[in-house]
């Protein structure tokens, strides 16, 4: 895979939302076909990125860390997208996240050299992916996370048969009970550190923890969780350092999804001897939403006194094909095309079939269900009652990460919803 490849790939026609009768171009010639949404020159149903709001979201989020002294390591899961990568470094990042070592390879081709791994490897063929991608890509740095004596007994058993192996930089990772993985006591974790430093196979660089599961949208009990968290990964850190148990001169604290992220910024970095760089991993701010992560910065922007907070930046545009019964108009657009996980769709917007008005989408606008390729939207007001076949909605979605991985490709739009570029993903 060349860096061509990853950032200025060939789409066609096999693309969903890409034009049936347009000759295959490079992503970098989309900006020149002169496309606009509302002309219907792209297939319906297609998610769009507005280029506007990412720029916004991009210069938000780095100032943000950077008021606070922090460093973003975005996670790159969220788009899988190597253009908003790229976008990302630019922006400031210190380096990018990554769930599996197969994303890696993505973030590493598209440029950036410092990556973690915000999950537990432990396969064999995951452990060779890391030391391979460290000899491809020369100065690329990778470190993943320890939660168990278990984990740390695979590692070793693979890095004992491979004489040229490196040892592998790994953070603790600090959980919470009835959450996903990570060290449930402080005994455990020191019990883990120990071993760690011990080993032969793995530096101990740093603490880590997710606090985004706990979030509320409140701010009191969101306040308290967060402190209590980041309180036991400082009380770790603290006990690391003074055992000398970290392998570099510089620690890495790091925390941070997206939707009470500030509520732990200023907490990433606890006084140790050692230097400390502390590193906000959220993801989903570079597209925000209309749903969730709407309803969860909301609160954030009230803690901060911010008028002006994250923009959405991703709608997915679909045609009305049939309004068979009072009430009811069924959209050209399903499962297949946008996020389900957390919230159904929002109608954000509409637009006559035939022109490039937009228009509000009424207050009582809902989609009521989805299935694989319809959208149900309902209103109950008789005046409501706008739409006509072939006119086209603009839906709002919610979690961008399980909307990102149902487009190969998507164009970004001006605010005329004229098409001035193009990204791609590479789940």
């Amino acid at each position: 895979m060349t860096l061509q490849d990853i950032l200025d790939p060939q789409l066609d026609a096999s693309f969903k939302g890409f034009p049936q009768n347009t000759a295959p171009l490079r992503r970098s010639a989309v900006a020149a076909q002169g496309w606009n949404v509302l002309d219907g020159d792209l297939p319906l149903p297609l998610a769009i990125v507005k280029r506007d709001a990412v720029t916004h979201n991009l210069s938000w989020m780095q100032r943000f860390a950077t008021e606070r002294g922090v460093d973003m390591a975005p996670h790159g899961k969220t788009t899988m997208s190597p253009q908003l990568f790229r976008r990302q470094l630019d922006a400031g990042a210190w380096g990018l996240t990554f769930a599996t070592v197969g994303q890696v390879r993505a973030g590493a081709t598209t440029g950036a050299r410092r990556c973690l791994i915000a999950n537990q490897v432990l396969s064999a063929a995951d452990l060779q992916g890391i030391q391979s991608l460290q000899q491809e890509f020369a100065g690329l740095r990778i470190a993943f996370l320890v939660d168990s004596l278990a984990q740390l007994a695979l590692i070793e058993a693979w890095f004992s048969a491979q004489p040229q192996a490196t040892p592998f930089e790994v953070m603790i990772e600090i959980g919470v009970p009835g959450g996903r993985t990570g060290c449930r006591t402080h005994a455990d974790a020191l019990t883990l550190a120990e071993r760690l430093h011990q080993s032969s196979a793995t530096r101990l660089v740093g603490i880590e923890c997710y606090e985004g599961g706990g979030a509320s949208g409140k701010t009191e009990p969101d306040s308290a969780y967060a402190n209590a968290l980041m309180q036991r990964v400082a009380a770790i850190a603290l006990a690391c350092d003074a055992a000398g148990w970290f392998a570099d001169d510089e620690v890495l604290i790091t925390a941070g999804g997206s939707a009470i992220f500030d509520l732990v910024a200023e907490q990433l970095k606890p006084q140790l001897s050692l230097p400390v760089r502390g590193l906000l991993r959220s993801g989903c701010y570079v597209t925000h939403d209309h749903g969730f992560y709407k309803r969860m910065v909301n609160a954030v922007n009230q803690r901060l006194g911010c008028e002006d907070g994250l923009h959405p930046a991703i709608e997915v545009w679909a045609s009305v094909q049939s309004c068979p019964e009072p009430g009811l108009a069924i959209l050209a657009v399903g499962r297949r095309d946008l996020s389900y996980d957390l919230d159904l769709p929002t109608p954000i917007a509409y637009s006559p079939r035939g022109g490039r008005s937009i228009r509000t989408a009424p207050a009582d606008w809902t989609v009521s269900a989805l299935n694989d390729q319809h959208a149900y939207l309902r209103w109950t007001d008789a005046g409501s009652a706008l739409l006509q076949v072939g006119d086209r909605v603009a839906l709002g979605i919610s979690h961008p990460c399980t909307t990102f991985d149902k487009w190969r490709w998507m164009p970004v739009v001006d605010a005329d919803y004229g098409v001035c570029d193009a990204l791609v993903t590479c789940f």
